[in-house]
Parts: C-alpha cells; sequence; structure tokens
C-alpha cells in the first residue's frame, strides 16, 4: 500500500473504504461479509474508513468490525455530521454523541461537515456556534480533525474552502468530472492551501467501468482494467491524497489494493494519459453541447450557470435521466442562488467570449426544458422552500 500525508504528517493509504455500499441482507447489511472485506482491506493496509450518519446500518456496522477485530487503534475513522438537519447546538450534540456510541468509540478521526453545496449552510452553522463546538472538540480529543464533503460549483468550493481553517476536504472527482462540481482548479486550490484531499466517485458510481464497446477496445491493449485506469489517473495527481472506493467483496478489495500498491504520482505515461483523453471523448460523444467547461463565458451578470446547466444537460444523454436530474437539483437546484438557466436575459456577453462558439441563448433553453420538466420543477420548487434557511 502507498501512503500520502495528512495536513499533520500522519499517513493516510491512498486508497481508502467507502462504507456506503456495504452488502444488503434482508433489511439491513450483511455483517459477516462486510466484517471479512473490512478486515482484508485493513490487512492489505487500507487505513482510511470512510461512513456517514445517514447510511443506513454503515456506522454500526464499521464499528462492531472494528471492534470485533481490535483494529479500532490501527485504522482512521471519518464519518460526518448530516448539517443539513441541524437546528440547534443541542442537535449537533446529540448527533455527534450518536455517531460515537454507534461507531464504538471515544474520537473521530477526521470528521466531516456533509454535503455542503453552498456558502449559507456554512453560515448557519457558524449561527449555532459550530466553530466553538469545533474548538471545544478538538481541544478534548473527540476530533482529531475536521473537513467538510462537497457538491456544489467550483466558486462555491472555493468560499467555503478559504472561510475555515479546514484540515481536509472530500470532492467528487474523476476523469470525467474533472471539471465540473470543484473539480481541478477545487483540488489544486486546497493542495495549494496544505488541504489534504479525499476523493469520492472515482469511477461516478460505476460509469467509468461500465464503458461503452468502443471504448472497451481502445482500452484492451493498454492491460490496464476500467477500473485501474481510473483510479491511476487520480493517483498521478500528487494533489489527490486519499480515494475512497466502495468496495463490497473480497475480490474487489484485493484487486484495488493491489493497484493501489503500485500507484503513485507520475505513474502514468504520456501513452496512459492519452489513452484516457480518448476513451473520455469516447463517452462525451452522446454529450448534446460541445461545452469544455472553461468558464470563458463566465460571470453571467444574471448569475446563470452555464458550465453548469450544459454540464448535467450532457449527463442527460450519457448516463439514466434520472439520476442526471436527481445530481442536477443536489449541486444546483437547492443553492440559494441556483444559477437556472431560465435568469438569462439574453444579452449574448456569454457568446462573444466563448472559444467553441456555442449559441449559448439557445442552448440554454433547450437544457432547462430537459433538465426541468414540469413534475421536476414543480418538486424543485416545493424542496427549495422546504430548505430554505437564513
Amino acid at each position: 500500500m502507498e501512503y500520502r500525508k495528512d495536513r499533520y504528517g500522519n499517513p493516510i493509504s491512498q486508497l481508502g473504504y467507502g462504507c456506503m455500499r456495504f452488502t444488503r441482507k434482508g433489511s439491513g447489511i450483511d455483517y459477516e461479509k462486510a466484517k471479512r472485506e473490512i478486515q482484508l482491506a485493513a490487512e492489505q493496509g487500507v487505513n482510511y474508513f470512510d461512513t456517514a450518519y445517514i447510511y443506513p446500518g454503515s456506522e454500526e456496522c464499521l464499528g462492531r468490525a472494528l471492534e470485533e477485530t481490535g483494529l479500532r487503534d490501527k485504522v482512521n475513522i471519518a464519518t460526518k455530521l448530516p448539517q443539513y438537519m441541524m437546528r440547534s447546538a443541542k442537535a449537533i450534540d446529540k448527533t455527534f454523541q450518536e455517531e460515537l456510541a454507534r461507531l464504538r468509540t471515544d474520537h473521530i478521526d477526521y470528521y466531516l461537515m456533509h454535503m455542503f453545496t453552498d456558502y449559507l449552510e456554512w453560515e448557519n452553522l457558524q449561527k449555532l456556534g459550530i466553530e466553538d463546538w469545533i474548538r471545544r472538540h478538538k481541544e478534548s480529543g473527540q476530533i482529531r480533525n475536521i473537513g467538510f464533503s462537497y457538491h456544489g460549483n467550483t466558486e462555491m468550493f472555493l468560499k467555503i474552502l478559504h472561510a475555515y481553517d479546514w484540515d481536509f476536504c472530500q470532492i467528487q472527482y474523476n476523469y470525467l468530472d474533472e471539471h465540473s462540481q470543484a473539480g481541478r482548479r477545487g483540488l489544486q486550490a486546497a493542495h495549494e492551501k496544505g488541504i489534504p484531499v479525499v476523493i469520492m466517485e472515482p469511477l461516478r458510481g460505476g460509469k467509468l467501468v461500465n464503458l461503452p464497446d468502443k471504448a472497451k477496445k481502445e482500452l484492451a491493449p493498454s492491460g490496464y482494467s476500467a477500473a485501474e485506469l481510473g483510479l491511476r489517473w487520480l493517483w498521478n495527481q500528487p494533489e489527490v491524497t486519499c480515494v475512497l472506493s466502495g468496495m463490497n467483496s473480497t475480490e474487489m478489495v484485493a484487486e484495488n489494493c493491489r493497484i493501489a500498491s503500485q500507484a503513485h504520482p507520475g505513474c502514468l505515461s504520456p501513452a496512459d494519459l492519452a489513452l484516457t483523453e480518448k476513451i473520455r471523448s469516447i463517452i462525451r460523444e452522446r454529450e448534446r453541447v460541445g461545452c469544455t467547461g472553461c468558464r470563458y463565458c463566465m460571470p453571467c451578470p444574471k448569475g446563470v450557470d452555464i458550465p453548469g446547466n450544459f454540464h448535467f444537460y450532457n449527463l442527460l444523454y450519457m448516463e439514466k435521466k434520472l439520476s442526471a436530474r436527481r445530481e442536477f437539483i443536489q449541486v444546483m437546484g437547492l443553492r440559494k442562488e441556483p444559477g437556472f438557466a431560465t435568469q438569462c436575459i439574453g444579452c449574448g456577453k456569454c457568446e462573444a467570449h466563448c472559444p467553441q462558439h456555442l449559441p449559448i441563448r439557445k442552448l440554454l433553453k433547450e437544457a432547462d426544458k430537459e433538465l426541468r420538466p414540469l413534475p421536476f420543477k414543480v418538486g424543485l420548487d416545493i424542496a427549495r422552500k422546504i430548505t430554505s434557511r437564513g
């Protein structure tokens, strides 16, 4: 196993265990199977295990397994405060104590504010006294490192990143999402601040494993599996600290640990990188808009998130439409300032700066029509009213 360092110089396995996808059995988790997989991963050198309050049964399963195998003090636990559910300081305390009990531990090694999408969410936590709460729990040793996980655009990520003295952060990042959400800009900004970055969805929930046949033919001569190429692309970058994988078989654990024992910054050759670009191009052949995410069109004077709308419009044709719309709602729709295409007033400033010479105004109307069909639009309006705070 290869290791990278956290903010304080402690070794972190560059492969982390994502505990959201333990195998289900009946109404719960197949505990004995998960325990074997957790133990094997630890034996192979994995020392970072990521779970969350809202993953059904995950914290309990992980805590019990680490206790029964005697591994607790040999690994790091990362879990998360569901900040979107918090309405009082008392609720924060209650939730944290419940997590300690579930995990059968007296401290959390890496604690995250879960799923930020908007700076407003951090402001709401500040009103509840979160900064003093963090200080007290770090001083007591109950929290060793504090961070946040993120789903939103790059600008909002940068604002949250610079708003507090974070110890680490977690972002969605892979070769298909290189310039969406926090993206490469966010990754590099965190690295420049000395803040370790944990990667989630490295294979985009399996989308970068189940490749189109044309892409499989391009990949075959390399000797890499689709998963290996995707993981190596991440570990090739020194800014990446730890890559989470939702492993749910001993075979997957063994294979990912093998790859993680061989990969390192600079491990991909120019030919490997060119192959990754080729596969990405094949995946994107079904895109509707040739937007590269360069952001020369931004900022829009009316706040339209032009690259964001086009990114999710393209996803509608690259994967299941329901999952693309759900991600659109999560990442863009529930922000305080959502950046919807309907905010466009047709000024044309964006088109004057687009290197691809895209008819942006026309494409925005098409994107909004498909991203927010009437049932979704009504549901999103209701969700925005429910989640609106501050």
